[in-house]
């Protein structure tokens, strides 16, 4: 039997996720979800963001019955993970900073981590970095707007390199002889800038992206039902908007190479 995926994030930053996703669990159906009309989580106060979240993950699973249900959120997972699986007895996999092997990797023991104000907030992640941090020194940046930049590429609209360098800048810290050589990329949305990083970096580090780490976690929960499933190849997917508005055609386009339909206002709702 196949399974279903459900991929949620508060916006579209989490297609970023559901790539590695279908390269990992090729025979899975998949349902992407984009809280839209709540975008972007950062106003919500800790209590608030909980309970909006349990709201519509139980309306979500009670109409979807999805196998695995896959975070791809940052700024929901450092809070709603311990909550969700309270709650249901559906399998979670969360988006968390992949601090661990940023510190594994970090040759000069400078990391950053680039987040929105909410993760960066987080007790789970300075608990994070408290656990595996290891020798290594972390700056925390919690940009305000990159996300909203993500999603503003992602829908063709254009978006200025002083805008996203200006989010950036802080990232990069010398400190004597040593330097910055590893961000960790704590946003999903933030992998679709990723190019843009690159060329505007003032000078190279390596970028952690924990997408391909999730998806081989998503394909250990589901085992052989989403690895392998009945033989065939993923069955079409769809994407709901919380809003049930109408993407603009560049987002359906790009939506479409994922395999994703989008579901009407109805189905949405």
């Amino acid at each position: 039997m196949t399974a279903t995926i459900l991929v949620f994030d508060s916006g579209i930053g989490g297609l970023s996720v559901l790539r590695p996703l279908q390269a990992r669990c090729p025979s899975a159906a998949y349902v992407y979800v984009a809280d839209d009309a709540a975008f972007p989580y950062g106003g919500f106060e800790e209590q608030a963001l909980i309970q909006h979240v349990v709201h519509l993950m139980e309306d979500l699973i009670g109409r979807l019955s999805p196998d695995l249900v896959v975070i791809a959120c940052n700024t929901a997972s450092t809070l709603v993970l311990e909550p969700l699986r309270a709650r249901f007895d559906t399998a979670f996999v969360g988006t968390v900073p992949a601090v661990k092997p940023a510190a594994a990797s970090s040759r000069s023991g400078l990391v950053s981590v680039l987040a929105t104000p909410g993760t960066v907030r987080r007790d789970y992640t300075r608990g994070l970095i408290e656990a595996h941090g290891g020798d290594a020194a972390f700056t925390l940046i919690g940009s305000a707007r990159l996300a909203a930049l993500a999603e503003a590429k992602m829908t063709g609209g254009a978006v200025a390199d002083a805008e996203i360098l200006a989010e950036i800048a802080p990232a990069f810290v010398s400190d004597g002889d040593r330097r910055t050589d590893t961000v960790v990329l704590a946003c999903t949305h933030y992998p679709f800038l990723r190019a843009e990083f690159e060329r505007l970096a003032p000078w190279p580090v390596a970028w952690i992206d924990p997408a391909p780490a999730i998806a081989r976690q998503a394909a250990v929960v589901l085992g052989e039902a989403g690895v392998s499933g009945d033989g065939r190849e993923s069955t079409p997917g769809l994407a709901v908007f919380t809003s049930g508005k109408t993407p603009p055609p560049g987002l359906r386009a790009m939506l479409n190479d994922f395999g994703l339909a989008v579901a009407d206002a109805a189905a949405a709702g």
